[in-house]
């Protein structure tokens, strides 16, 4: 399945301050008309980021192959999606899931999983602790301690000024700085996901440090499944393979597919 094979959703999905999400869908191998399917597996990215990168891409394509659709999502103020980027953070970007979720499920999808990685790890933590409609989380590279990232890789920047991992339009700033503080880790919610999780990380993340996977599953009371990657970095650089390999059987196994 190809890039070519990503469309559109025949609805727009909004947030909840009404500012449309950039998203595209993509759908299983084999899957036949326009009905929605039965289950979707929502990707979201990282912080400073969008939905159009490889790893994220990529692995639409595996799901695909694997006869599992999936919906690829810009959180408002990234990318093409509308909103600010000054008022991103992670709980505003959980609110968004939330609205993503509403709108699949008003389709008529069944069966809803998520998988996000860095910054959107933690969403995912944030939003499978308090919202059982979904089966299934993944946290590829995920942030589990938030405050921590957040003052060792933009500390050092001046709020209102300095450009975070020197990409243009993203401002550091002290809504984004707020938000990491009042959220610290993530040890209460991660013991409040009683769904199938997985963790997939990097031993050699330079940004979000292998530790956060140890201390997520310990949170979660050793309840995750853990996949670690030797000599991989934050964004699965040569290693995308790896992580498919790692992602895709795993919610093929949990998840209706189309194929199989």
């Amino acid at each position: 399945m190809a890039a070519s094979d990503r469309r559109d959703l025949p609805f727009p999905i909004r947030n909840a301050q009404g500012e449309r999400l950039d998203v595209a869908y993509q759908p299983a191998a084999g899957a036949a008309g326009d009905a929605p399917p039965r289950a979707v597996v929502v990707i979201g990215h990282g912080v400073t980021s969008h939905w159009d990168r490889p790893w994220q891409t990529e692995l639409a394509e595996a799901l695909a192959g694997a006869g599992l659709a999936s919906v690829l999502v810009s959180f408002a103020g990234n990318g093409r999606s509308e909103g600010r980027f000054e008022d991103v953070t992670p709980t505003k970007e959980a609110a968004d899931l939330g609205s993503v979720l509403d709108a699949l499920q008003a389709w008529g999808v069944e069966r809803l999983a998520y998988a996000g990685h860095s910054m959107g790890g933690a969403v995912g933590v944030l939003r499978a602790a308090s919202d059982d409609r979904l089966a299934a989380l993944v946290s590829l590279a995920g942030m589990f301690h938030v405050r921590d990232f957040m003052q060792r890789t933009f500390g050092h920047l001046v709020p209102g000024e300095g450009l975070m991992l020197d990409k243009p339009g993203c401002i550091w700033n002290r809504t984004l700085q707020a938000d990491a503080e009042r959220i610290g880790s993530l040890h209460a919610q991660a013991a409040a996901v009683r769904i199938p999780w997985l963790l997939v990380h990097g031993e050699a993340d330079e940004l979000v440090p292998f530790v956060d996977a140890i201390d997520a599953r310990a949170a979660a009371g050793g309840r995750p499944d853990l996949v670690a990657l030797p000599g991989v970095d934050h964004r699965f650089t040569d290693a995308i393979a790896d992580m498919c390999a790692a992602v895709v059987p795993w919610l093929s196994a949990r998840l209706p597919t189309v194929v199989g």
